[in-house]
């Protein structure tokens, strides 16, 4: 059975391309029984923010849900990130402004330090240089930092929020994919604690 639970659209995402709607017909097109609306939750620092109105999407989102129930299985979701703290009870403050609009969660982080490290090659090593200290680290060092950092990100939103799906868990090495994250072993704690809290935790059913 096909299915996916980790999309987005044009009309709400400046990364993809399409309307809601069609992103559903194209699903649809390609034989998906279930297939999940997931957009990224807003942004809280005038510099990070999408233009993108999530309270929209989760309007569009419902209409388009009953206008194809007959064809497809539609969930209704939300893309996380972790920038700063605000970011975290933005998150909090939609989840409870929305309550039964959200079906499921995708737990994600595209920041570390606060720079995107999926953008640009460019941004990804401003990113690594950004970190404290790292004019004298070697790149080990400094690569095993920076996936330390991430993957602590990750938990915090794993521990806080118990998304249903976990997004991109290796985006870290998105510039670097032949990295092997065993070579770190603290990183790789770290990315097995990760892997094993869903056994743990659960998000509280709506």
């Amino acid at each position: 059975m096909p299915y996916s639970h980790h999309s987005h659209s044009g009309q709400f995402c400046k990364h993809a391309t399409g309307t809601l709607e069609e992103v559903v017909q194209e699903a649809i097109h390609q034989g998906f029984e279930v297939y999940g609306l997931t957009e990224h939750v807003p942004r809280y620092r005038r510099e990070d923010l999408y233009p993108e109105e999530f309270d929209a999407f989760v309007a569009e989102a419902r209409r388009v849900q009953a206008a194809y129930t007959s064809q497809i299985q539609l969930l209704v979701g939300l893309e996380t990130d972790l920038i700063t703290e605000r970011d975290l009870v933005g998150l909090s403050d939609i989840l409870e402004r929305h309550g039964d609009g959200i079906d499921y969660l995708v737990g994600s982080v595209h920041h570390v330090h606060g720079i995107p490290i999926d953008f640009d090659r460019e941004t990804f090593q401003r990113c690594l240089a950004s970190i404290p200290n790292s004019a004298d680290m070697s790149d080990e060092d400094r690569t095993g930092v920076f996936l330390e950092m991430y993957f602590d990100a990750q938990y915090e939103v794993m521990q806080r929020f118990k998304p249903e799906i976990v997004g991109h868990i290796d985006l870290c090495r998105l510039y670097t994919p032949t990295l092997d994250l065993r070579a770190y072993a603290a990183a790789w704690s770290k990315l097995t604690r990760n892997v094993e809290l869903p056994r743990h935790t659960a998000r509280c059913s709506k």
